[in-house]
């Protein structure tokens, strides 16, 4: 015959109990929301935030090749840590209004964060947070992939290549054969050179430019038919206009 045992556990032990189990309960459903929410926002910026990235950046133009990919990075960083910024923002300010004293002898309850319990509070955020960082990683070595591994395309029409780089321009132009991407081309730093022939060579040399010299195999110098820059052509966009269109019509007379 069994014995009777009778229920020991006090009611301040259950009442516990059961605020733990809906604690619990409570940590997955906000987890499942957050997670179904974070999908949904970064569908959302991908496919239509990103593919409108003239429009968000408020119609300002891009300076090179690459401006598309980097203004998305900076859009997806922006957005992304900008809604983990307001939803943090508002779950704080709930909780301050939830849980603020209501009567002058309630004490504050110190809270480690190693019940169990309460642990999913704390590490389900982190999950999320991870998550997103692992997207912002993925997302930015796909831009630096683009803008360090990946160049333009090389065409007919092109008389030099310029390379935009963190501290310095890059200028390649085409060697003695007179294309580009060979093993002959010429490479010039923070130094712009123009294309110039017998009818354009006396307003350059007005304007104190110099042409391109470069030390064959043998040492002797080999001058161009590239001059720098004038100076002014960097102070004033018409004037920079103006010599480009010189060197854009010597080069065009020297294909004829």
């Amino acid at each position: 015959m069994d014995r009777y045992q009778p229920n020991t556990t006090s009611p301040e032990k259950e009442e516990e109990a059961v605020s733990k189990e809906r604690s619990n309960t409570a940590s997955n459903v906000v987890f499942a929301a957050t997670a179904i929410t974070c999908i949904l926002f970064a569908l959302t910026i991908f496919s239509v935030v990103m593919p409108n990235r003239i429009t968000w950046m408020m119609d300002r133009p891009q300076a090179s090749s690459y401006a598309y990919h980097i203004d998305g990075l900076f859009g997806l960083i922006t957005y992304l840590v900008g809604f983990w910024f307001v939803l943090s923002e508002i779950v704080l300010f709930y909780f301050i209004f939830k849980y603020r004293r209501k009567t002058p002898d309630q004490k504050a309850e110190y809270v480690s964060g190693e019940e169990p319990h309460v642990k999913p509070w704390i590490s389900m955020p982190h999950i999320l947070v991870i998550l997103c960082d692992v997207v912002l990683v993925v997302a930015t070595i796909f831009v630096w992939y683009k803008v360090k591994q990946t160049l333009p395309p090389t065409k007919p029409e092109n008389v030099i290549k310029v390379i935009g780089q963190q501290w310095a321009w890059t200028f390649q132009y085409p060697g003695p054969d007179g294309k580009l991407d060979t093993e002959d081309d010429l490479y010039s730093v923070d130094e712009l050179h123009l294309k110039v022939d017998e009818e354009t060579r006396a307003a350059f040399h007005e304007a104190e430019s110099e042409p391109f010299i470069y030390h064959g195999k043998q040492g002797q110098p080999v001058t161009m038919s590239y001059w720098k820059m004038p100076l002014e052509g960097f102070e004033s966009p018409e004037q920079a206009k103006h010599w480009a269109g010189l060197a854009i019509n010597a080069a065009q007379r020297a294909k004829r």
